[in-house]
């Protein structure tokens, strides 16, 4: 396992003296929100079992939530909308996601570090780290939050909406929920857009 702060201290040694991890959950489902996340850890602080939330289990997941909010300096979950990822597109979603985690920190970081190669849309000093969520501490930890806080929503919205199964597959395309979609149409929480696809 590679050291999540090797990167960071180098970034840091450029003179950023604050950093924080910005990662997003949710671009590619067909239905519900867009998360992101922001997240300014104590530097060097190590959280065993953080690394890219894709590889952790749910459970895992839950557990690194409460310890990430519990030892952050500063963190921020943000989301938009079913209707701004129609208005805007998901990638500018996914941006204006991002600007409202980074604004809502309450500790304005000298550096934002983006999961991924796109930064086009952020407002703040940012730089792209691609694969992040497994090269950095604060997008891991991002990556955690962003994606429990997605999930959660999904599971009150399988509540609403108990014919699409939202708590197994949390909105992505899955032949249950291809299956779903052709048997009822799709409900106010689907992203018509993303729909254009389906046959």
């Amino acid at each position: 396992m590679t050291d999540l702060w090797t990167l960071e201290n180098e970034i840091a040694a450029e003179g950023y003296e604050t950093l924080c991890g910005v990662d997003e959950a949710g671009r590619g489902p067909l239905a519900g929100p867009v998360y992101a996340a922001a997240v300014i850890l104590p530097r060097g602080l190590v959280i065993p079992g953080l690394n890219d939330s894709k590889k952790l289990t749910e459970k895992r997941r839950e557990e690194l939530f409460n310890v990430i909010c519990g030892q952050a300096e500063a963190y921020s979950i943000a989301f938009a909308t079913v209707e701004e990822i129609e208005e805007k597109n998901i990638l500018g979603a996914t941006m204006l996601a991002m600007n409202r985690a980074i604004a809502g920190l309450g500790k304005k970081p000298d550096l934002a570090l983006i999961d991924g190669n796109r930064s086009a849309g952020i407002q703040f000093p940012s730089r792209c780290v691609v694969k992040g969520d497994a090269r950095c501490a604060d997008i891991a930890a991002a990556s955690i939050l962003a994606k429990v806080s997605r999930d959660r929503v999904m599971l009150e919205l399988a509540k609403e909406y108990p014919q699409y199964h939202f708590e197994q597959h949390k909105g992505y395309g899955t032949a249950l929920h291809y299956a779903a979609l052709r048997e009822f149409g799709p409900s106010p929480v689907h992203r018509p857009s993303f729909l254009k696809k389906m046959h």
